[in-house]
């Protein structure tokens, strides 16, 4: 990408930070004992790492790569997992760790896959949701910001590989 589109900035750095710092306790408050998160990457790499951060007590993490949007802006609705666990679920209080919820057909995917491994418990937290969207009707207990229909980036997010490193979220502009 030679020529990089400009990004307006949506979510500033320390607004989602605070918010992520929020979500951690939130969820520490559900399961004071035992965690065991799964990202979904590449995406959610950013959150997780500081939702981890802002947790105490034991916490376990694994990660798992799905994919529905190939190199475009627009999900496909195919999804196809391209990295699995390395650790099993049963009996774990797990939490899916997703960047955003869009469609919701990803996610519903993810769920039904985990669920299926007997964990004790499965509770999603996505940084990002955009009901506007949606598909499907998916369970997210733990959302960070609910957007309008914008195709974001930054703090994870990319657009073909780029703008991940993004300490904010933006709008890609044209």
């Amino acid at each position: 990408m030679g020529d990089p589109r400009p990004v307006e900035t949506l979510l500033a750095a320390d607004r989602i930070e605070a918010r992520v710092a929020e979500m951690a306790a939130e969820i520490r408050r559900d399961f004071p004992d035992g965690l065991h998160l799964v990202a979904v990457l590449k995406g959610a790499f950013m959150f997780l790492s500081d939702l981890v951060r802002h947790m105490d007590g034991p916490v376990s993490l694994d990660f798992m790569a799905l994919s529905s949007y190939a190199k475009g802006t627009t999900t496909s609705g195919e999804v196809r997992l391209l990295k699995d666990l390395d650790t099993t679920l049963d009996g774990k209080n797990v939490v899916i760790v997703e960047d955003i919820v869009d469609t919701g057909l990803t996610l519903t995917y993810l769920q039904d896959i985990l669920r299926a491994r007997g964990p004790k418990t499965l509770r999603t937290a996505c940084l990002l949701s955009k009901p506007s969207r949606r598909l499907v009707d998916v369970k997210v207990e733990y959302i960070g910001f609910t957007i309008d229909d914008h195709f974001v980036v930054g703090y994870g997010l990319d657009y073909a590989e780029q703008y991940r490193n993004l300490p904010y979220i933006g709008v890609v502009g044209s």
